[in-house]
């Protein structure tokens, strides 16, 4: 994105804003994009670039993809699936979050 921003010389920090948000597309990030942009419309003074990365370094952190996994599986449930897969899938998330056998085996047994 930088690289884009520097050939085609974006140098207005609104410019900057619009250019980054306009690329981003699909599922959460989407949704940000879409947002933000509608926040846009509304502002009439000049955004700070500073507050704008740090705002997406925030929102789109390992850190806040380690809480949204946490809440996977806080809400994981065996249901009807086969033991093997569920284990799988638990274990998948248990490492996304890199939690500790202790923590993982509370989780294991509270979703069962």
């Amino acid at each position: 994105m930088r690289l884009f921003l520097k050939i085609n010389r974006v140098m207005k920090t609104d410019d900057r804003i619009i250019a980054i948000l306009a690329c981003i597309r699909g599922g959460t990030a989407g949704i940000y994009a879409q947002k933000k942009l509608d926040e846009l419309d509304e502002e009439t003074g000049i955004q700070d670039w500073d507050n704008f990365v740090q705002e997406i370094r925030k929102t789109f952190s390992d850190k806040t993809k380690a809480v949204d996994t946490e809440w996977k599986i806080a809400n994981f449930e065996q249901e009807k699936k086969n033991m093997a897969d569920f284990m799988i899938e638990f274990k998948t998330l248990a490492m996304k979050i890199n939690t500790d056998k202790l923590y993982a085996i509370f989780l294991l047994q509270k979703n069962i």
